[in-house]
């Protein structure tokens, strides 16, 4: 298992050559910056001793001049690499935590928050770029800068050098100290971050029902008591950041106390010049910084390693549902699917909690025909239907496709011959084309037209000013629930695959628009395997098989005509629902 670190090194693999760039441009400043002391210390010592004419004085201030413009050069040079490395490293891992969630299973989502999903793809990767980018710029010049000017310092004076030192091993003993308590205090602030992100996301999503139920001051006070958690936790860690770098700060003031008591003595003793004491100043001023680089590095390091140990928990969880190291390859699916005792359940294990959502299907399924699936609500039926595309996988027994265990199948391969209307469904805030073609240019019109039409839904798109191109709005909050499902519907039409699953596809339509669409399924009889779900009992009366499921179990298979003869649960609410129908057409 690979570290947190190790997920970034492919990174700075491949940007290795601007890294160097960048690092060279660095030292290149740092050094520059460190000839301007040299500079004032000759003027100092010239002017003190009048040795120094007014063309002098102007050519060394240009001479600085053209150190402060090639200084601007190489630092542009150095954050253009080192900078936009780190938004690489940003993009590269957001890039990587995308996919990878992509390949994690259903039952991962069932468990974990959105908001916190958000905290990680953000504010944590973030954090990272943060350390990757300035924290090596910090830490380059903690280590360069800092010794270079120590040993400029040296070269005017040792002892005065070896005094204003006396704080370093101070300093290295609160980093160590203190590096322990942020590190901490950064996951708990990116935990709270992510909790906070949930709470209001929610509340943004639910914003219709939170009005509608006059709820506003109560979850109003749910974002506020998350957001005072956050600032809560964000203040215990400015009680240990703002600890530090005061204390850095502190030792810095001390270096510059003994410089001006000890090197002023030295001074007016003539142990050292004026332009030495003006000199050895600036280059502790020049030290100050990596002084104060040592513990942002610090800071920003430890911030990111906390947000990497999040994101590397996440890089580490092993998909539930993957490809097989041998697994098999349909060319052309005839749509043959046969269930073998499956049973399944959600959660922990059945015989502890008592609870077995689907028991012992068995079933086939041949090629062209039509399969009813109905039952009570929380019978099983949806979940059924999810087991066949894998997003679930089964805990016992088997499930062939053309003779394939869907196990054994590419997951990419097996989905491809799968068109799969889930129960609730979902729209993207861009336009009904791009919702019906997911997006994908090289869809023929006509065949978009067709889908359309089939879904009856071209006289809903017609009303529309903007036709295909009318933006639904983030979820399709300008839709109904009816053309939601009909726009979800002409995009499984649109995927024109061998086998057809619908989990109660006009379950928000009307009557009349129900029965187009049901119209539309049964001429695609014969040409694809179709599994249906529905309430509406009318809408699987026409199929090949019908099954009732109750309670995980199939409690009836047969046709149409031999489920109203059993007089079951079937014939009685079919009965039922023919004279809520009637009462309604009246």
């Amino acid at each position: 298992m690979m570290n947190a670190s190790d997920q970034i090194k492919p990174y700075f693999i491949e940007n290795r050559t601007k890294i160097m760039i960048g690092l060279l441009s660095l030292i290149i400043v740092d050094m520059l910056q460190l000839f301007i002391p040299r500079i004032i210390k000759r003027v100092v010592d010239d002017l003190t001793t009048f040795n120094m004419d007014g063309w002098q004085l102007l050519s060394f201030a240009l001479f600085m001049i053209g150190i402060a413009v090639f200084i601007g050069i190489f630092r542009y040079i150095w954050r253009r690499c080192l900078l936009g490395t780190a938004r690489r490293i940003e993009e590269g891992l957001r890039n990587m935590l995308f996919a990878h969630l992509q390949c994690l299973s259903a039952a991962y989502f069932d468990k974990v928050k959105t908001g916190d999903l958000m905290a990680h793809a953000t504010n944590d990767i973030q954090q990272i770029r943060m350390a990757t980018g300035m924290g090596m710029v910090a830490l380059n010049d903690a280590i360069v800068l800092g010794l270079a000017a120590i040993g400029f310092m040296a070269y005017i004076n040792v002892s005065l050098t070896a005094y204003v030192l006396i704080p370093m091993p101070l300093i290295v003993i609160s980093t160590r100290f203190f590096s322990k308590k942020m590190h901490r205090g950064y996951q708990t602030v990116q935990a709270a971050f992510s909790d906070l992100t949930e709470v209001i996301r929610e509340r943004f999503a639910g914003i219709r029902i939170i009005k509608a139920h006059h709820r506003n001051r109560e979850e109003a006070a749910r974002v506020e008591a998350a957001s005072q958690n956050y600032v809560d936790e964000n203040i215990r860690l400015v009680k240990i950041v703002g600890s530090f770098f005061p204390m850095m700060l502190f030792f810095s003031n001390l270096s510059l106390a003994i410089v001006l008591y000890l090197g002023g003595r030295k001074t007016i003793m003539a142990d050292i010049t004026p332009g030495d004491f003006v000199a050895f100043i600036s280059y502790l001023g020049l030290l100050t910084w990596p002084m104060m680089a040592l513990g942002w590095v610090t800071n920003l390091i430890q911030r990111g390693r906390a947000s990497l140990d999040r994101i590397h928990q996440i890089l580490q969880i092993v998909p539930e549902i993957s490809d097989s190291e041998d697994a098999d390859f349909i060319e052309e699916a005839q749509g043959h699917i046969i269930f073998e005792n499956v049973s399944f359940h959600y959660g922990a294990d059945p015989e502890e909690q008592g609870i077995t959502t689907l028991s012992q299907i068995d079933l086939e399924i041949e090629p062209g025909t039509v399969l009813g699936i109905v039952g009570p609500p929380g019978c099983g039926k949806s979940t059924l239907l999810n087991l066949m595309p894998r997003l679930y996988d089964i805990q016992r027994g088997r499930i062939l496709i053309d003779g394939h265990d869907i196990r054994t199948l590419k997951i990419q391969n097996l989905r491809s011959h799968i068109a799969f209307i889930p129960q609730e469904p979902f729209l993207f805030a861009g336009t009904i084309r791009e919702n019906i073609t997911f997006g994908d240019q090289q869809i023929p019109e006509d065949r978009l037209k067709r889908a359309v039409r089939d879904a009856a839904l071209d006289d809903t798109i017609n009303n529309f000013p903007a036709g295909l191109e009318t933006v639904v709005g983030e979820k399709g909050v300008i839709l109904s629930g009816g053309q939601k499902q009909r726009i979800a519907l002409a995009r499984c039409l649109l995927q024109d695959s061998a086998i057809l699953i619908m989990d109660d596809p006009i379950s928000q339509v009307d009557l009349e628009t129900g029965t187009a669409i049901i119209n539309t399924i049964r001429k695609m009889a014969g040409q694809k395997t179709i599994i249906i779900v529905s309430h509406r009992l009318s809408a699987v009366s026409y199929a090949d098989c019908i099954i009732t499921l109750d309670l995980g179990h199939i409690t009836e298979c047969g046709t149409h005509r031999q489920l109203m003869e059993l007089n079951d649960y079937y014939a009685q609410t079919y009965r039922l629902q023919e004279i809520e129908e009637d009462l309604d057409a009246a």
